[in-house]
């Protein structure tokens, strides 16, 4: 990596949190050349189907805990 590239690192590395994702956040953006606005949609009817499933109670939620309970127990 060249010496630019480091030193740019070393200073994003320390703005506090919210500085650094907000950072992310734009460097992302900035690798999406277009946006496809199908897919958009799509990923937006598949939040509501989930949200609109949990809501109703047809699909049970984990925490994050019980989540890597379950998975430590099935890896074993």
């Amino acid at each position: 990596m060249s010496s630019a590239f480091r030193m740019i690192e070393n200073s994003a590395l320390e703005l506090n949190k919210n500085q650094r994702a907000a950072l992310a956040k734009k460097l992302i953006n900035s690798l999406d050349e277009q946006v496809d606005d199908d897919a958009n949609e799509a990923w937006l009817d598949e939040i509501s189907r989930r949200k609109a499933e949990v809501k109703s109670g047809k699909v049970n939620t984990l925490s994050g805990e019980e989540l890597h309970k379950a998975v430590r127990e099935r890896l074993g």
